[in-house]
């Protein structure tokens, strides 16, 4: 709650930064700018760099900074490092090109955007990007429990300090903000919308399974004790579970004697099982499903007799299959339609920047962050860069 708290001052502050001075660019400035923004492939030592409005990008950067592959949260070069030690290059880089693409392409966008948005707040900003950064750098070392020694080096695990962690966090606050300011529809939800999207849903989010909760009597003929061998300990069992039913409805604790005349797994609990799903309900406690159907809570059922149990139930909890009613959940069927409609808007976005980003020539750059992967990833078996173009 806090960095939307963060978030919502600095879109103020941001606002307020705009007034007076430089006037800041028009929507449709903005957009012809980052068209004709370049995206330079620059030789360097070594090799080469993209130079992205300004910014430099290298191969580095790129290959040992962590992003998420595959579902794992790692750096190209760990996670690509194994292909290229069990492939030749050319198949290693067939494999991986379209990926770190990918990655390459993502962190483009991620810069124009960041560009955009700090053209689009104007220059009165930096006081709050600041403010709102130290205070998740603060709010990441209580994950340590305050100790931000330890925090600090959970960051250099990850090639970061706390320098380069509130850079990355001012950023990331900044990107935000400029993606909410570009999701223009404010207009209400509709009933209907809200009825569309609540059917659309309901089977994922809203389903109620069948559910019961019960006390049981578990009588076991077996387990009783008599006299006479000849004594038929079924009807022994019927007649107990009788006289247990008239001290039931007399007024007697169910659950005190569940725990005085039960045989069942739960009578230290008073007879009270964890809350089941009546299909899940193996033999011989299977026919106790079909008793919950024609009782209510806190009704009792019994003597319910089967081979070898007779079963006393008290119907503690009953919930049918079903959907959470609308009336329940309207305003999280509503906050759906807004993350929704948000979610299309920084789509829409994102595709635009990207778009911007796939215009420039980066074909050169991909080839050589994966010879250096290649070559890193065969570090000892005297790959050379001739070695490696050669093969192209």
């Amino acid at each position: 709650m806090c960095k939307y708290f963060f978030l919502s001052v600095l879109m103020l502050l941001l606002i307020g930064g705009c007034d007076g001075g430089n006037k800041p660019l028009t929507d449709a400035q903005l957009e012809r700018r980052a068209v004709t923004q370049k995206i330079e492939l620059v030789e360097a030592a070594g090799g080469f760099v993209l130079m992205i409005d300004g910014e430099t990008l290298t191969s580095d950067e790129i290959i040992d900074s962590r992003t998420r592959l595959n579902g794992m949260y790692i750096s190209p070069m760990e996670y690509f490092g194994p292909i290229a030690k069990a492939n030749e290059f050319e198949q290693f880089k067939e494999r991986a090109k379209g990926q770190l693409e990918e990655v390459i392409m993502a962190k483009i966008s991620n810069i124009l955007l960041y560009q955009r948005a700090r053209r689009q707040a104007g220059g009165k900003i930096d006081e709050g990007l600041e403010k709102a950064a130290q205070n998740e750098y603060r709010k990441f070392g209580l994950n340590f429990g305050g100790d931000q020694d330890r925090a600090d080096e959970a960051l250099k695990k990850n090639q970061m300090d706390k320098k380069s962690f509130i850079e990355q966090q001012k950023k990331a606050i900044l990107i935000e903000w400029y993606r909410a300011s570009k999701s223009p529809d404010k207009s209400p939800v509709t009933y209907r919308e809200l009825m569309d999207c609540y059917d659309r849903i309901k089977d994922t989010y809203f389903a109620r399974t069948a559910r019961i909760r019960f006390r049981l009597i578990d009588i076991r003929p077996a387990m009783l004790e008599v006299t006479d061998p000849n004594e038929d300990r079924r009807q022994l069992g019927k007649e107990r579970a009788n006289k247990l039913l008239e001290l039931i409805k007399s007024g007697e604790d169910f659950g005190e004697l569940a725990k005085q005349f039960s045989h069942g797994d739960w009578r230290d609990f008073g007879g009270l099982w964890r809350p089941v799903q009546p299909s899940s309900l193996a033999a011989p406690f299977d026919i106790l499903a079909v008793e919950a159907e024609k009782i209510e809570p806190p009704q009792v059922a019994g003597p319910i007799v089967t081979k070898q149990h007779i079963f006393i139930m008290k119907l503690e909890e009953k919930q049918l299959a079903g959907y959470e009613p609308f009336e329940d959940v309207q305003d999280l069927v509503e906050e759906k339609i807004l993350l929704d409609r948000r979610k299309e808007d920084i789509d829409k976005l994102n595709a635009s920047i990207r778009s911007e980003a796939k215009l420039s020539r980066t074909d050169k750059f991909v080839d050589f962050c994966l010879e250096n992967i290649y070559r890193i990833g065969n570090a000892g078996d005297e790959i050379s860069g001739d070695e490696i173009r050669g093969g192209q």
